[in-house]
């Protein structure tokens, strides 16, 4: 058991300093990256309004006073 985790730890070690040297970092994205970002943004931005209408529909229903209809 002991020869085996031991093995293990050593794959890990040696996979993530390959990992780490391989400059696959260096890609920018291009013009695609940015446009994902501020589409993503602009749904964030866009889904603030109706979720405070449901914020505040909730926050009214909690706090208004329950009105008692008569029975017929």
């Amino acid at each position: 058991m002991k020869t085996t985790a031991k093995a293990l730890v050593a794959l890990i070690a040696s996979a993530s300093s390959a990992f780490a040297a391989s400059g696959a970092g260096m890609d920018e994205g291009g013009f695609l990256a940015p446009l994902f970002l501020a589409f993503g943004a602009a749904i964030v931005a866009l889904q603030t309004l109706p979720a405070l209408v449901v914020f505040g529909s909730m926050l009214k229903g909690l706090f208004t006073p329950k009105t008692e209809e008569a029975v017929k």
